[in-house]
């Protein structure tokens, strides 16, 4: 294939504006907070199960308490009103009344037992309350954190479009000043290696990075400057230069 030195020239400027547009579409389809993102949303994933979980801790323990309570009050209206009936001298033999006091020092080590239970219970419940709004600041920290990186995200994201509808723009006038036959070859070598074109620089590839051994220089030196050499390595498009050291 032959194409006029200038319309190889074109191509390294067309491969610099492929090179930023691949970049620019690679940090949009990978932005830099995308990983964090994923991490906040694995942890809010994590937290929110913890929250449900020690919300039903927190509601049995409720539940607890309360029975609890009443367990205590219960017993306590008990003894009331035993020690009522007793104080009024609604009970008058001796045997009632020496069978009723000794069911009321019952009653106190009843209530004694359940008053420390009672007690357990809500120190239990205390801590339960304080790990789950622990576990609440945390979601709440994660939404604010993931609220924050995806508001910095979007407005990357705007600059990069803005950033990439720039740098495309400069790639029609490229086109137009090279043949389509060498473009299309251009364009099949891009699909497969990412870059469809290098410079020949000081006898290396620039797209490969590799020196060309000594025949492959002997032969490209026998090259019209209108011949389209490729790289035996790469098969990309080599663009010769007074850089070339041929």
């Amino acid at each position: 294939m032959k194409a006029e030195p200038s319309a190889q020239l074109t191509l390294l400027d067309l491969q610099a504006v492929d090179s930023q547009v691949a970049q620019l579409q690679h940090q949009l389809a990978h932005p830099v907070e995308a990983a964090e993102l994923a991490e906040l949303g694995r942890r809010r994933a994590e937290t929110d199960g913890w929250v449900r979980d020690q919300q039903i801790v927190v509601d049995d323990l409720s539940a607890a308490q309360t029975k609890a309570d009443a367990d205590v009050e219960q017993v306590k209206a008990r003894r009331k009103r035993d020690q009522d009936r007793i104080d009024s001298g609604q009970v008058a033999n001796p045997k009632d009344i020496e069978r009723m006091q000794h069911e009321l020092a019952t009653l106190e080590r009843r209530i004694s037992v359940l008053e420390d239970e009672e007690i357990e219970v809500m120190e239990q419940l205390e801590t339960a309350q304080a790990g789950l709004e622990q576990m609440r600041s945390d979601l709440a920290e994660i939404d604010r954190r993931a609220a924050e990186l995806t508001s910095a995200l979007d407005e990357r994201a705007g600059e990069l479009r803005q950033r990439l509808d720039e740098v495309a723009s400069g790639r029609d006038p490229l086109v137009a000043g090279v043949p389509d036959d060498l473009l299309a070859l251009y364009e099949r070598i891009r699909a497969s290696r990412g870059s469809g074109a290098a410079l020949l620089r000081a006898r290396r590839c620039e797209g490969c990075m590799l020196t060309l051994d000594p025949a492959a220089i002997s032969a490209i030196r026998g090259k019209a400057e209108d011949d389209v050499v490729r790289c035996e390595e790469c098969t990309r498009i080599l663009v010769r230069t007074a850089e070339s050291g041929l």
